[in-house]
């Protein structure tokens, strides 16, 4: 029979090598695109990755310290992918909207 600790202890190692996977999945889709947007998906992504490894970190060690860190990863993501598209949608020129700016 597996006690507790066991399978935290199973199910966070899996959970690390899951989350590297995507995030290399995550970093060729960045760098290959072939799209701007893909590109702004991609690094969406891997910013959400971080903050689940940051997560996932947190209940390994047991260190409160890097929920912090996913909290302040959070915030910059989403200011990063806010940024991005609105640079995505100025740079379309097929965008009607931004046409007078």
């Amino acid at each position: 029979m597996m006690d507790t600790a066991s399978f935290l202890n199973i199910a966070v190692t899996i959970s690390v090598a899951l989350v590297a996977l995507s995030l290399a999945i995550a970093f060729v889709r960045m760098v290959l695109g072939p799209t701007l947007s893909d590109r702004v998906v991609a690094l969406d992504m891997m910013t959400t990755l971080i903050i689940a490894f940051c997560g996932i970190i947190a209940t390994m060690t047991a260190v409160v310290a890097f929920l912090d860190v996913a909290i302040v990863v959070a915030l910059i993501g989403f200011l990063a992918t806010v940024a991005l598209a609105r640079y995505a949608d100025r740079r379309d020129p097929d965008n009607e909207d931004h046409a007078n700016d």
